[in-house]
């Protein structure tokens, strides 16, 4: 089942890589305040790289003036996630979650089939606004688009 707005987000493990991989549960991370969590097929794939990721990049000011942190999160593992955030510039303020198996993708229901391309089990391209760890606005992409996922299109949610 997708979660939906009015929803808590799961209880599951990420990791992340400072000074070695770091492992935290997602409702310590993201269960309290504001917080915006969108979510890419792949570290270093084209829209993920070009397009959704430096959006995010672009506009972490405007998210830190409105008392929101942001978190990206991939079906990848925290080496792969801290070699893009090294290669793509990212601010401390923004954190690169890696969900090796799936595990929190699945909690969500927001997992996408790749295998047809070798890709394998991925995350939908998504963003979701949460207060105090409850979905308020969930954006989720259709195949192929990316419009609502991305950074204006929240800002604007959460503005709005």
């Amino acid at each position: 089942m997708t979660i939906a707005v009015g929803d808590r987000i799961p209880e599951s493990t990420v990791t992340w890589f400072n000074d070695g991989i770091q492992t935290g549960s997602t409702l310590e991370l993201m269960g309290t305040g504001k917080v915006v969590l969108f979510a890419v097929p792949g570290a270093f794939t084209p829209t993920c790289s070009n397009r959704h990721l430096p959006g995010y990049i672009q506009h972490m000011d405007d998210f830190d003036q409105r008392g929101v942190k942001v978190f990206c999160v991939s079906v990848n593992d925290a080496f792969v996630m801290d070699a893009w955030g090294k290669e793509r510039g990212i601010p401390a303020n923004l954190h690169l979650l890696a969900d090796g198996n799936a595990a929190f993708t699945k909690a969500l229901g927001l997992e996408l089939d790749g295998t047809k391309n070798g890709m394998g089990i991925r995350a939908k391209r998504f963003a979701m606004y949460l207060e105090d760890g409850v979905v308020k606005v969930l954006n989720i992409e259709a195949p192929g688009e990316f419009k609502v996922s991305a950074a204006e299109a929240m800002l604007e949610a959460i503005d709005g």
